[in-house]
């Protein structure tokens, strides 16, 4: 466990005063109530880390994209501060190695789930906060902020969410609001792929899979968009899009 802890501070590039706090940030509830030791889990930690990644991401957002009106700019922080991209973070620095779990969430394969990892790496923010300040948490939450933007041209760039993108689009062009129906739910409980169908009236635009039924919505609204578009759109996450603004 040192080496693990020791290897992830590399990572973070910040050593912890209090160890105990690092831990604390790593241990998932389950672990917590199957410990003797009444360790402290990392929930508080990640209710105070969830308020921390949102201020400095819109401080980031404010000096890096000015310019933008304020609906850009909450697109903007939805897409970095979604689910799936702070779970993606968490990956970055292999989180799911040294997050501490229990044994029926290790079974239920919670190292993969989105919710645990965005939520460890929460815990993992409010820990550094707590331990090395605000600009040592700015500056670890900015290197995975500007890696993430980087592929926006900040002069030249539109950014929408598939399923508002394809409903806004049909509503242009008088036709009725889209509908998505699950047309088909395979595999085991802890990892449940969904697949769901886009419809316009009945005429199908676009079917997807997903580990969730939101993520397969999106999936399916975002080829039902380059079917009806013809446009090239490169993802950003996976509910969310850009679009050069002269295509």
């Amino acid at each position: 466990m040192d080496k693990n802890l020791e290897k992830l501070e590399q990572k973070i590039g910040h050593e912890f005063k209090d160890k105990n706090l690092l831990i604390q940030s790593l241990t998932h509830s389950s672990y917590a109530h199957e410990s003797p030791d009444e360790m402290p889990d990392n929930e508080v930690l990640e209710f105070l880390g969830d308020s921390v990644v949102g201020f400095v991401l819109c401080d980031f957002l404010y000096k890096n994209f000015q310019g933008l009106s304020e609906g850009e700019l909450s697109k903007l922080k939805s897409a970095a501060a979604s689910t799936n991209t702070l779970s993606l973070f968490a990956k970055e620095l292999k989180m799911h190695k040294t997050l501490m779990l229990g044994k029926g969430e290790i079974k239920s394969g919670g190292r993969k789930k989105k919710t645990i990892l965005a939520g460890v790496f929460e815990a993992l923010t409010a820990a550094l906060y707590l331990d090395g300040g605000i600009d040592t948490t700015r500056n670890f939450l900015g290197k995975h902020f500007q890696n993430f933007f980087k592929k926006i041209n900040m002069d030249n760039f539109l950014i929408n969410n598939y399923k508002s993108a394809l409903q806004e689009h049909l509503q242009r062009e008088s036709l009725p609001n889209p509908t998505y129906k699950t047309v088909k739910t395979k595999g085991p409980e802890h990892n449940k792929r969904f697949t769901v169908e886009v419809f316009s009236q009945k005429q199908s635009l676009g079917k997807a899979n997903g580990l969730s039924k939101k993520e397969a919505e999106q999936k399916a609204a975002q080829k039902a968009l380059k079917n009806l578009l013809n446009k090239k759109i490169k993802s950003l996450t996976s509910d969310t899009f850009i679009i050069k603004k002269n295509d």
